[in-house]
């Protein structure tokens, strides 16, 4: 009897020392876990930045008269017969602008009314009349004028005049030359539905019609 208690005691001292072995041995594993993923942190940021992209030109560059950055004539066909061509490119400016020079060739002409929820906007018109709504506030706009267009405040504009030109400015750059690629590939009036899905797709939300003039 006193044999099978010794045995049994000491059974137990060798379960507990086996125990606190594996034990040690977790906590060594996990500590230099711990350490390995630290030092690995600093390198996976390094990694990071290095093989992000910049876009943004550290050398001047002119656009002529008539002209666009990449010799490309963007047309919202469907809605409008007005020209937009790029002057200043998001890829010129790592996305932080984007400014392009929009030809209206439209009377009674110009999108639905909108919001940008992450851009600014403005626009300096250069040839023409324009009504502007931004939020609950009209605007008519002649040559010369500028208006400021906020983020997340609704606005819309409509072309007064047989022919107009206004150089527009986004800040940040967002989606927009993506989407004017997209208008441009219209081949006929869009539906009001797709109109609404495109702008969406670009960060923009339609929230009414556009502008009417008498």
């Amino acid at each position: 009897m006193r044999i099978l208690i010794a045995v049994k005691i000491e059974l137990q001292y060798l379960l507990t020392i086996l125990k606190g072995k594996v034990l040690i041995n977790f906590h060594m594993k996990r500590k230099k876990f711990i350490l390995w993923a630290l030092a690995l942190y600093p390198m996976t940021i390094l990694a990071k930045v290095k093989t992000k992209k910049f876009m943004r030109t550290d050398k001047g560059f002119k656009v002529n008269a008539g002209e666009a950055r990449f010799g490309e004539h963007f047309k919202m066909k469907g809605v409008t017969i007005n020209t937009l061509d790029i002057k200043i490119s998001s890829s010129d400016t790592d996305g932080d602008l984007a400014v392009f020079e929009q030809t209206g060739l439209t009377l009674k002409g110009g999108p639905p009314l909108h919001i940008h929820p992450f851009q600014d906007e403005w626009f300096y018109v250069i040839e023409g009349e324009y009504l502007f709504q931004v939020g609950e506030d009209k605007y008519p706009l002649k040559a010369g004028d500028t208006i400021f267009l906020p983020r997340k405040v609704q606005h819309a504009f409509v072309q007064l005049t047989e022919k107009g030109k206004m150089i527009v400015s986004y800040l940040p750059a967002g989606k927009m030359e993506a989407f004017f690629k997209v208008t441009d590939k219209w081949v006929s009036p869009p539906t009001k539905e797709e109109i609404t899905r495109v702008f969406e797709e670009h960060d923009m939300k339609v929230v009414g019609a556009p502008l009417k003039v008498d």
